[in-house]
């Protein structure tokens, strides 16, 4: 039993095929997608619902589409939270906070009362962090390591990145890592990244020889993708954010590669890097069992450590400020 939430938006138009194919559970996993949007979607909702019908896809038992979060949280195994207030022209980002706080402090408190205990929940609306964050503190009695929110389109384009740069397919690329928030303080870090160049592993310093642009160029353009998708199609990334949602949720379900970690904000209480606690900041991570753990050891230089404690500081500022609308 699956929900995606802004479920008649771009990103879930992208999404809820491949889910419903067995791109992401499993090609033997039967699936009911349960679809939340707000009231004035429905419409549009049941458009989607035809489309889906009209796949005729085997592994798709039902459909439910509701504006109810007492009927889209109920006995939930994952929870894809990807509506959110955007933000709108001349809006402060204290504003969209309050308003994300709002919903995501419902939709905490709705996975509580009614989605099983072992539920995984995916925060994708933004600021995801923070409102990963509070979605969690909303619902005390599901573990805190259940909650994650969504930078493997960060990890993906760093991924990417590299690939273009050095001519080989994505798949020759490993171990990228983005650390911190989903926004532009986040930190792209190639320093325990391999590329595989026709047969053997290289450090990606190595395989790219270019130390200016990694540690230039090469961050603000993972750090301003979504920027720049936005300039160009004048909508953000939806075919993107979606296939990066798929690969997070199936590597969950079936695990991380051996010797391979990815990236996904988890929760930071315990960490071994020095990043503060009660926060959702991304780390790398492998996966076994359907349970994340962060990948330990790795050495962080003083370039990696300024990146790193910028993006949590602002973390920090968000959570503050978020904090204080939870009681209102």
């Amino acid at each position: 039993i699956v929900l995606v939430t802004g479920a008649a938006g771009q990103i879930a138009y992208s999404l809820l095929f491949s889910i419903a194919k067995g791109d992401v559970f499993g090609k033997d996993q039967p699936i009911v997608l349960l679809l939340l949007d707000i009231t004035p979607m429905l419409p549009v909702l049941d458009g989607v619902v035809m489309e889906l019908q009209d796949c005729a896809l085997p592994l798709l038992k039902e459909i439910i589409p509701t504006d109810k979060e007492e009927v889209a949280f109920k006995d939930l195994d994952a929870a894809i939270l990807v509506g959110s207030m955007p933000r709108k022209e001349g809006m402060e980002r204290k504003d969209l906070l309050k308003a994300n706080v709002a919903i995501f402090k419902s939709q905490g408190a709705a996975l509580e009362k009614y989605a099983k205990k072992t539920v995984k929940v995916l925060v994708v609306g933004n600021p995801a962090n923070t409102n990963c964050l509070i979605a969690a503190k909303s619902a005390p009695s599901i573990p805190k390591e259940n909650f994650s929110c969504l930078t493997r389109l960060d990890h993906n384009r760093a991924r990417s990145q590299v690939a273009m740069r050095c001519g080989v397919p994505a798949s020759q690329v490993k171990n990228v890592i983005i650390w911190g928030n989903h926004s532009s303080t986040q930190y792209p870090d190639v320093h325990h990244c391999l590329v595989n160049m026709s047969g053997s592993e290289l450090a990606c310093f190595d395989a790219v020889k270019d130390d200016a642009w990694l540690k230039g160029d090469f961050i603000t353009t993972v750090q301003q993708r979504g920027a720049a998708v936005i300039k160009a199609r004048k909508l953000s990334s939806a075919m993107s954010a979606a296939k990066a949602i798929c690969d997070h949720m199936r590597d969950i379900w079936s695990g991380t590669p051996e010797n391979e970690f990815i990236s996904m904000g988890v929760y930071s209480s315990g960490n071994s890097y020095g990043v503060p606690e009660d926060l959702i900041y991304s780390f790398p991570v492998q996966i076994k069992g359907k349970t994340w753990k962060i990948v330990d050891g790795l050495p962080i230089n003083d370039f990696s450590r300024s990146k790193m404690d910028a993006t949590a500081a602002e973390l920090i500022e968000e959570r503050d400020t978020a904090v204080t609308f939870l009681g209102v």
